[in-house]
């Protein structure tokens, strides 16, 4: 990407961000879901951990990079939504007869989820550390577990953003999303230890983005964490954001055709 398309990125990833400083009640109401996970589910299975497997005595601790990264996902399946609507209000296409670069009007939406899922993961840390969660791999660990956290947020932003593309109906989107979004979160190890998990559950989490983005948010935060675990985890998200990202770029210039 040249530096004009990259400055063209920020700038309509600005664009974006004003709609969340004039309306920041947005950024509150995602919290509270987060903050239900942590305080309910925090107390209500907090003796699970005596069961074994979880590599701590605390569930708060095991359950802290798992709310991270359920929160990553939930916001980033809506991205799609923002795009429809641009297209509904007929906004996007007013952009399409500028010369600004095509790739900045998909790639704006997903930096803007990206700094979105960033903020949202310190708070919930932050909020983790005053309810008594420890973090033994300190600030590098914590760093990891958001970049974890923003990639997987990368990857499903840009597959929302291909599918408002392809099926421009609201009833759609919410439906795929509310059809993925508990398997995608209760196939992995977001509440239980993998150890404690049916074995076919374990073999779908290997396969699930989701999945991969906790173990390896959960090692980096371990005092000991497992350098392969980080890498290779990390690094499939990586290849599955850049591919995601390419997706939507594609699903966009097609759009772009059809209009």
């Amino acid at each position: 990407m040249s530096t004009q398309a990259l400055a063209q990125t920020w700038y309509m990833t600005q664009r974006r961000h004003m709609a969340v400083v004039r309306q920041p009640v947005f950024l509150v109401i995602s919290l509270i879901q987060p903050v239900i996970w942590l305080f309910l589910f925090g107390n209500l299975f907090k003796k699970v951990v005596e069961l074994g497997g979880f590599g701590t005595t605390s569930y708060l601790d095991y359950l802290i990079p798992g709310i991270v990264v359920m929160s990553a996902l939930g916001s980033s399946m809506w991205a799609g939504m923002g795009t429809l609507e641009e297209i509904e209000r007929g906004t996007l296409n007013r952009f399409l007869t500028t010369p600004v670069s095509r790739s900045a009007l998909m790639n704006a939406n997903v930096v803007e989820t990206g700094i979105g899922t960033a903020v949202q993961s310190v708070v919930i840390l932050l909020l983790g550390r005053a309810a008594g969660a420890s973090y033994p791999g300190g600030a590098g660990g914590l760093l990891i577990l958001v970049l974890a956290s923003v990639l997987l947020g990368a990857v499903f932003g840009a597959f929302s953003n291909a599918l408002g593309m392809l099926v421009r109906r609201r009833e759609s989107i919410i439906g795929i999303n509310t059809f993925l979004l508990l398997p995608l979160t209760f196939l992995s190890s977001s509440f239980m230890a993998p150890g404690q998990m049916p074995s076919w559950m374990r073999h779908v989490a290997d396969f699930n983005p989701v999945d991969w983005a906790m173990v390896a948010g959960r090692s980096a935060l371990s005092a000991d964490p497992d350098r392969w675990l980080v890498l290779s985890r990390g690094g499939a998200l990586l290849v599955l954001a850049v591919i995601a990202v390419g997706l939507s770029t594609r699903t966009f210039r097609s759009y772009q055709k059809s209009v």
